[in-house]
């Protein structure tokens, strides 16, 4: 199946950080920062709205390999925003830059890998697992 997907595909999406968000309260660290989990999450969900509006109804993108460097730490009450761009189409297997940023510098950088799968035949694998 051809999918409406081009390389340069690209989303940004930003949240001021909470109290919630630190890698102290997510179980991460013991700092009052935003935690590394939280922001490869807030990656994916970048690479996730770059190319999931345009694929067919019943398909979306799971993601199945990061390569990640958090290289700066951001405060509560900052805004961070992730952005991804979409490098790279091999049949399925879509390759992602992926980069974060605080109001001040860059805080984090890496590649993501997502797969476009078939949600009902993704979910009846996943719902029979162990069956």
């Amino acid at each position: 199946m051809e999918f409406n997907l081009t390389v340069g595909m690209n989303a940004k999406v930003e949240k001021v950080v909470g109290e919630v968000d630190t890698a102290q309260a997510f179980g991460s660290g013991g700092v009052k920062v935003f935690a590394t989990p939280l922001m490869i999450g807030l990656m994916e969900n970048a690479a996730l709205k770059a190319v999931d509006p345009h694929l067919p109804e019943g398909f979306a993108t799971v993601g199945t390999h990061l390569d990640v460097k958090h290289l700066a730490a951001t405060p509560v009450g900052m805004t961070v925003w992730a952005v991804a761009e979409l490098l790279e189409i091999e049949g399925k297997r879509l390759l992602f830059k992926v980069e974060a940023f605080d109001q001040l510098e860059k805080i984090g950088e890496g590649i993501h890998e997502r797969y476009i799968i078939k949600l009902d035949k993704f979910l009846e694998k996943a719902v029979n697992k162990g069956k």
